[in-house]
């Protein structure tokens, strides 16, 4: 698994979240440049200095609107290098379940309101590029739940999704969450769910439940979304990419 020729390298300038900083010392910073940059190093491939960080999104079949929330990772690669100095592409690709090009692509992102269908092959591609060192944020646009989770039941029949608790270190990897997911849209109602799926104790699938993410990342008028609900999604979604590079 390599990326899309792709090299960050991580400045530890942690976030606030309620005034709680995380990796505030001179040694957490060190640290967290070592360790972004040996993974990255490491897992990825070595590259040539310049090189950048790309994000892809899902083009899946099945009729649900998988090109949703389109302002929404263009603002989120922005703030992931305003915010931790990663070199990050400025638009994130395109890929196909079944698509060799999903090879070239650490973190990919799907979104969507309605059905998400993958057949055999695209499972099973999908499959590899997990256990090669793939990661996927899935984010429910209110609507794919349903789709989604027998989609992802074809790749992971022996792993199914898990609710993470607060501690984990999704919610810290550069701003803290303590009480978890933050709650962005309605929707139905009560509290945001984040789960996962884990390969060999790894987390190669996170999945944010009602809240919609995806829309608070977007550009404030088009939901008409206050500041801080834009801000708490693009922390979140930075925790989910330096969480992802990291482990």
């Amino acid at each position: 698994m390599r990326p899309r020729e792709g090299r960050g390298q991580l400045h530890a300038e942690p976030v606030e979240e309620s005034d709680t900083t995380v990796g505030s010392t001179r040694h957490a910073a060190l640290m967290a440049l070592f360790t972004t940059t040996l993974c990255l190093l490491l897992v990825w491939g070595s590259a040539a200095a310049g090189d950048t960080f790309a994000i892809a999104q899902l083009k899946y079949r099945g009729g649900g609107d998988w090109y949703a929330n389109p302002t929404a990772l263009p603002n989120l690669l922005g703030a992931v290098r305003a915010r931790t100095g990663i070199d990050v592409e400025t638009r994130p690709a395109t890929v196909s379940p079944a698509s060799d090009d999903i090879f070239l692509y650490p973190f990919i992102y799907m979104t969507g309101h309605g059905r998400v269908a993958l057949d055999d092959e695209e499972a099973a591609n999908l499959r590899t590029y997990f256990e090669r060192g793939g990661f996927l944020w899935a984010d429910d646009n209110y609507g794919m739940d349903r789709s989604f989770r027998a989609a992802i039941g074809l790749v992971f029949p022996d792993a199914p999704l898990v609710e993470l608790p607060f501690d984990h270190e999704i919610y810290s990897s550069h701003t803290l969450f303590p009480e978890g997911l933050p709650k962005i849209h309605e929707h139905d109602g009560g509290p945001p769910h984040g789960y996962g799926i884990f390969l060999d104790g790894r987390l190669v699938v996170f999945y944010s439940f009602n809240t919609d993410i995806g829309d608070g990342m977007e550009d404030p008028e088009v939901h008409n979304d206050p500041p801080e609900k834009h801000e708490a999604a693009l922390r979140m979604g930075v925790n989910i990419v330096v969480y992802a590079l990291t482990h």
